[in-house]
C-alpha cells in the first residue's frame, strides 16, 4: 500500500481565507483611548453604524487559539457603481406613512416587533462588523437552538439550551446569491482559558457575541449579522407561509426528533419540517447522522427561502410577525424588508450554494464522537465561498439515502423537485478490511483484525509504508461507506474516520492504519518496549 498523503498539524493552519483586522461596529461610544462606554439603550438604536476598533483572528490547535497573524482583512468584492432603488425607497416609506396614519398604536405595534427582535443579543452588536445589507456580500452566523416554551415549561433545560444548528451564511444582494455552510456543533477547537470544547459550547459559555467570535476566527471571514431561531419559531415560521415545499429524500421514522414523515414531494407542516431538521438517529444506518441532518437543514432553508422571495405582502407580514416572538437578531424590520427586496427574483436551484465544513470523526474511547476540522479542505473551501464561488465543485448527493450533501448551483436540485424520494437499505457487516501496522509495534495489525473477524470482515493484515502513524485511521471511499466505518471504528474502540481524499491507495473496502495510540489508549496487549525496526516486522501479517 501506497500513501500519498501530505502530513499537517492542526495549529499549522492560521485561516480560512485570510485573516487579521477588521473593524468591529458597537452600539455604544468609544473615547480618544478605546474605553468603552455603555451602549446606548433599544430606543436610541442607531442606524448609523460606526465601525470601530480592531478585530485579532487567533488560530490554535483545533482551529484557533494560539497562533496570531497580522494583516489587514480585504474584501475580494469591488462595489459596482451605485445605482437607485427608488421602488425600495418608496415602499418603505410607504410602510412608515402608513404607520403613521394608522396611529399611535400602529407604531407601538411596529416598536414591539422590533423589541423583540432584538431581545436576548447579549451584546452581539460588539463584535458585529459593519456592512451595507443591500449593497455588498455579507457574512451572517445562523444559529437553532433547542428551547422552546414545552422544554421552558418543563423546566428541564434551566433555560440554557444548545446550538445544535450553525451556519454560516454569505449574502450577495447585488448578484442575488446565498451560500449556506454547516457547521458540525461537534468540532473540537481549542477555546484558550476555556479549554478544548465542541463548537456549540461556545454559545453556552459566553452567549451569541461569543459564539460569533468563535465561529468568525474558524472561518476566517467577518460576520455582519446574526439571528438565532429556537423549536417553537421554526414551527411557526413554516406555518406562517402556509407550510414549505419539500422532496423529503427519504422516509423519517425518529421518536427522538419528534415522529414521522413520509418520502417524497410534499408541503410540510411546522411540526413536519422540525422533525426533518431534527432527525439523526434516522441516519444511523448511512453515515454521520449529524451531517445528514444539516443537509436536511439546509434543504429546509432553501425551500423556506423560495417562499419568502415569492410571498405577497400579507404572507410576508405574517411571516414577520412569526419571527418577532422566536427570533433574535440584530437586524431591524427596516433591513429585513429591504434585504427580501434586494434579494426578489433570486433562483434557489442556481443562486443557493449549501455545503458542510469538511471534518473527521475521531472516537474517543468513554468519551464519545468528536469532529477534527479538515484544515486544508476547509481552507480551500473558504477560499471559494468568500470569492462568491459555491463551496464544492459539484453537487453532491448520498446514493444510499438520496440526501443532498452538497449543492454548486447546476440546477440539478430544487428543494422541491419531485425526485426518487427514496433511500437505498443501510450497511450489513462484511467485505474487505485492509489492516496496516502504522507504528511499528509488535502484533498490534493482528490484534486489530482479531476484533473485526468476528464481525463478519475479511481481514489483511500487513505493515503500512512508514512506522510515523500517531493515530489509528479508518478510511473508506464513498460517502455510503461512513455508518460502517465508523462500526469498524467503535468495534475497534479507537480510530479517526476519514474519508479518502485520493491520499491512500488501497485494494479492499476499508484500510486500517494502527498507529501508537492504539497501545497508549490501552487497546493493545503490547507495549512500547515491542516496536521493532520495519525491516524486523515485515513478517508481521504471516
Amino acid at each position: 500500500m501506497d500513501k500519498k498523503r501530505s502530513t499537517y498539524s492542526h495549529s499549522s493552519y492560521s485561516g480560512a481565507s485570510g485573516s487579521g483586522s477588521y473593524r468591529a461596529r458597537s452600539r455604544g461610544s468609544y473615547g480618544a483611548h478605546g474605553a468603552h462606554s455603555a451602549p446606548s439603550g433599544r430606543g436610541s438604536r442607531s442606524s448609523a453604524r460606526r465601525p470601530v476598533g480592531d478585530y485579532s483572528v487567533d488560530y490554535g490547535e483545533y482551529g484557533y487559539g494560539s497562533e496570531r497573524r497580522g494583516g489587514s482583512y480585504r474584501p475580494t468584492y469591488q462595489r459596482p457603481p451605485q445605482k437607485k432603488r427608488s421602488k425600495l425607497k418608496v415602499a418603505l416609506i410607504c410602510i412608515v406613512l402608513a404607520l403613521v396614519c394608522a396611529g399611535g398604536a400602529a407604531f407601538a405595534y411596529f416598536t414591539v416587533l422590533e423589541g423583540n427582535l432584538h431581545a436576548g443579543l447579549g451584546g452581539v452588536e460588539d463584535v458585529l462588523v459593519d456592512s451595507d445589507i443591500t449593497e455588498e456580500p455579507f457574512y451572517m452566523l445562523l444559529l437553532g437552538t433547542d428551547g422552546s416554551s414545552e422544554r421552558d415549561a418543563a423546566g428541564d433545560f434551566g433555560g440554557a439550551y444548545r446550538s445544535d444548528s450553525i451556519m454560516l451564511v454569505r449574502i450577495d444582494p447585488v448578484d442575488k446569491k446565498a451560500t449556506l455552510v454547516s457547521l458540525h456543533r461537534d468540532t473540537l477547537l481549542d477555546m484558550g482559558e476555556n479549554g478544548n470544547q465542541k463548537l456549540n459550547t461556545a454559545y453556552a459559555l459566553g452567549g451569541p457575541s461569543y459564539m460569533v467570535e468563535t465561529v468568525s476566527k474558524l472561518a476566517g471571514v467577518p460576520i455582519s449579522h446574526y439571528a438565532e431561531v429556537n423549536f417553537d419559531g421554526f414551527k411557526d415560521i413554516v406555518d406562517a407561509l402556509g407550510g414549505v415545499e419539500v422532496d423529503v429524500p427519504m422516509e423519517i421514522d425518529d421518536d427522538d426528533a419528534g415522529g414521522h414523515v413520509d418520502a417524497g414531494l410534499q408541503t410540510l407542516t411546522g411540526d413536519e419540517a422540525l422533525i426533518l431538521c431534527r432527525a439523526r438517529h434516522a441516519y444511523d444506518e448511512y453515515g454521520d447522522g449529524d451531517s445528514f441532518r444539516a443537509a436536511n437543514q439546509r434543504l429546509v432553508m432553501s425551500a423556506i427561502a423560495k417562499k419568502v422571495l415569492s410571498s405577497d405582502i400579507v404572507t410576508m407580514t405574517n411571516t414577520v410577525q412569526a419571527m418577532s416572538q422566536h427570533v433574535t437578531t440584530d437586524l431591524t424590520l427596516t433591513e429585513i424588508v429591504a434585504l427580501a427586496q434586494a434579494l426578489n427574483g433570486m433562483d434557489v436551484t442556481t443562486d443557493l450554494y449549501t455545503a458542510m465544513e469538511p471534518t473527521s470523526s475521531v472516537y474517543i474511547d468513554g468519551d464519545g464522537w468528536y469532529e477534527i476540522n479538515n484544515l486544508k479542505a476547509w481552507k480551500a473551501m473558504m477560499e471559494r465561498v468568500d470569492a462568491g464561488l459555491p463551496p464544492t465543485e459539484e453537487t453532491q448527493i448520498d446514493e444510499a439515502s438520496g440526501t443532498v450533501l452538497a449543492t454548486s448551483g447546476d440546477g440539478s436540485v430544487d428543494p422541491a423537485a419531485d425526485g426518487s424520494g427514496a433511500a437505498n437499505e443501510g450497511f450489513t457487516e462484511g467485505g474487505t478490511v485492509i489492516v496496516r501496522n502504522g507504528a511499528g509495534i509488535s502484533g498490534i495489525a493482528a490484534e486489530a483484525a482479531d476484533k473485526l473477524t468476528p464481525e463478519g470482515y475479511d481481514v489483511e493484515t500487513g505493515n503500512a509504508d512508514d512506522f510515523d502513524y500517531s493515530e489509528t485511521l479508518i478510511v473508506y471511499s464513498e460517502n455510503s461507506q461512513g455508518a460502517e466505518a465508523k462500526h469498524i471504528a467503535e468495534t475497534l474502540g479507537i480510530g479517526t474516520v476519514r474519508l479518502d481524499d485520493g491520499t491512500y491507495d488501497f485494494d479492499g473496502d476499508f484500510l486500517v492504519i494502527v498507529g501508537s495510540d492504539w497501545v497508549e489508549s490501552g487497546s493493545s496487549s503490547a507495549s512500547g518496549s515491542d516496536a521493532e525496526s520495519a525491516s524486523d516486522s515485515a513478517a508481521e501479517s504471516e
